[in-house]
């Protein structure tokens, strides 16, 4: 017999005498490894959820398209840079006027759209009613005709706006995917020309926007929105300059796609140029609106979403830790107990290295068994989030293994300590202990 499979032979002995042990002491392990399988469960649950979001919300930010430029009174983007609250709050709204300036000087832009109520603070939200039918608060948005072009979205129903009943302000709208469902897609109604009735006003359907990429069937509001023309807006809800609320200024982006000829870096520079010349900047005084790419967003979300994955090994360390200490606390009272056995062995001839490796392996089977459940635990609530509310889930391999990486780990650092005490103890005065 070779010497490793004498090695293997030892370890799958051991491994079963610790697995025995386990057995032989339910209720002591299980106390033992409830700290391990609380981290590793947090560990893959969040995990789980987190990766889910994160390509959830990487597939809706990408339909705006990767060179679509975003112009707003503040982003998340200036926020994370370290400017203030109350610095961005002083800035002013963005409005048509601003809109119509970009669209006839910046020859580099292809389209441009203004979204009124939509961006920081916040988008403004109204229910939507159809006869007996009411929708939840949506996002409603004042635009232009531009704006299913812009999102480079679809038609499922209808058409959008013409550029005529924009500039007569006509009282019609142009419903989101989620409406029509709440709507009229139960009730089998074709929504084409029905009156819906927004806050207090009434507006015609003209369209529906078709549906936008949900990966695992979780929306994230993508879909609840109706759009009507920016004037018809105005009239109801006020002009961008009305304070509206604590934060003052209406809610406003104005949206740009550069020509397909043209670098995205040379657009944002003009529209940066028109912008500064429209809020009468100098060349000392810094930006007062931020300019906003789907890849500065995700590099903003990059940071949140590593700031919490951070916090969460921080606080599922604190469990592990919890449950090491149980580890240790459980593997002095096994030698304390075994002290004839450990003597015994010694006696016969074995080596203080293998009495070392054994209760070693003991302490790391504790807290992998431990680990197993806790990756078990941690994927099933995934799943449960995903089968009860839609909400996307990811189960990287990774995840898995961490957990049980970090599982086997603590039984090994915290059972050093009474595995070294076991290997060097004396035998006889372990054979004489009672």
């Amino acid at each position: 017999m070779s010497a490793f499979t004498k090695q293997f032979a030892l370890l799958k002995e051991t491994a079963e005498m610790a697995l025995s042990t386990l057995r032989g002491n339910k209720m002591r392990s299980a106390l033992t490894v409830l700290g391990v399988v609380i981290g590793v469960t947090s560990i893959v649950g969040m995990t789980s959820l987190i990766r889910g979001f994160d390509t959830s919300l990487r597939d809706s930010i990408n339909t705006l398209g990767p060179n679509t430029i975003m112009v707003a009174r503040f982003s998340a983007v200036s926020l994370s840079a370290g400017a203030s609250f109350q610095s961005v709050m002083r800035r002013p709204s963005l409005t048509v006027a601003d809109m119509r300036a970009v669209e006839k000087l910046a020859g580099t832009a292809a389209i441009v759209d203004i979204w009124l109520g939509a961006g920081p603070p916040g988008p403004l939200t109204e229910r939507v009613f159809y006869r007996g039918e009411r929708t939840r608060p949506v996002a409603i948005m004042g635009t232009t005709e531009k704006y299913v072009e812009v999102n480079f979205a679809k038609m499922f129903a209808g058409r959008s706006f013409t550029a005529q009943e924009v500039l007569r302000n006509r009282a019609v709208a142009v419903i989101g995917f989620g409406v029509y469902q709440a709507l009229f897609e139960k009730r089998g109604i074709d929504p084409i020309g029905k009156p819906v009735r927004i806050g207090a006003i009434e507006y015609t359907v003209l369209g529906v926007v078709g549906p936008r990429p949900s990966p695992g069937g979780f929306s994230l509001g993508q879909d609840d929105f109706a759009i009507i023309p920016y004037g018809a807006y105005r009239k109801q809800f006020g002009n961008e300059r009305v304070r509206r609320g604590p934060f003052g200024g209406m809610p406003a982006l104005i949206v740009v796609v550069p020509r397909e000829d043209v670098p995205r870096a040379e657009a944002i520079r003009e529209v940066e140029t028109i912008m500064r010349i429209r809020h009468g900047l100098t060349l000392d005084q810094p930006n007062d609106f931020d300019l906003v790419t789907s890849d500065a967003i995700l590099a903003v979300w990059d940071q949140i979403s590593a700031a919490i994955l951070l916090a969460l090994v921080v606080i599922s360390s604190i469990a592990l830790m919890v449950g090491g200490i149980g580890v240790m606390a459980i593997m002095t009272i096994s030698v304390t107990e075994r002290t004839r056995e450990i003597g015994v062995r010694l006696a016969i001839g074995a080596r203080r290295r293998e009495i070392l490796v054994q209760f070693l392996i003991e302490a790391a089977v504790l807290t992998s068994v431990g680990g197993i459940l806790g990756v078990l635990m941690g994927s099933a609530i995934g799943l449960a989030v995903n089968l009860i509310s839609g909400f996307p889930v990811s189960l990287p391999w990774w995840s898995f293994a961490l957990g049980l990486g970090f599982s086997a780990s603590i039984g090994i650092f915290f059972g050093m300590l009474p595995a070294w005490r076991a290997s060097r103890l004396d035998p006889i005065e372990a054979l004489r202990y009672e």
